[in-house]
């Protein structure tokens, strides 16, 4: 499903509220809490995604794990922040690929030497490889 279709707001509340399995003053409550912000027709209707429907999901799991909402909505932002400093991570490890694959296809310099410069250096990140410069 591409981006557009699951921003494109589609469901009225009652649909919104069967989708996520909870009660339609339930997604009343969480708009007024600000976890959920669905998008309003000219006559303030409310309409909601299937962004909306799956984060509405997201908070029913961690209620069902005893979170309070505000504890619901740290884990949110905490959770927002991780994919946000993932996809930054992930950026900088394919310029990082790339520099070197420019370097090593750069012809060495005439004095001899290389202008590659041996970095002994591991990087390790949690869940994921020990190092930057690993091949995929």
């Amino acid at each position: 499903m591409t981006k557009r279709a699951t921003t494109r707001a589609v469901y009225v509340i009652s649909v919104a509220a069967e989708l996520a399995g909870m009660h339609p003053q339930t997604l009343r409550i969480y708009e007024r809490r600000g976890l959920v912000t669905p998008a309003r027709t000219e006559g303030g209707n409310r309409r909601y995604s299937d962004a909306d429907i799956a984060l509405l999901q997201r908070i029913s799991e961690l209620t069902n794990e005893g979170m309070n909402l505000e504890g619901i909505r740290r884990v949110m932002r905490l959770e927002d922040e991780n994919a946000r400093l993932r996809s930054e991570l992930e950026k900088a490890r394919e310029i990082a690929l790339h520099a070197i694959r420019e370097a090593e296809q750069r012809p060495a310099p005439r004095s001899g030497g290389s202008d590659l410069v041996p970095l002994k250096q591991a990087v390790a990140v949690f869940g994921q490889r020990p190092s930057i410069f690993d091949e995929r």
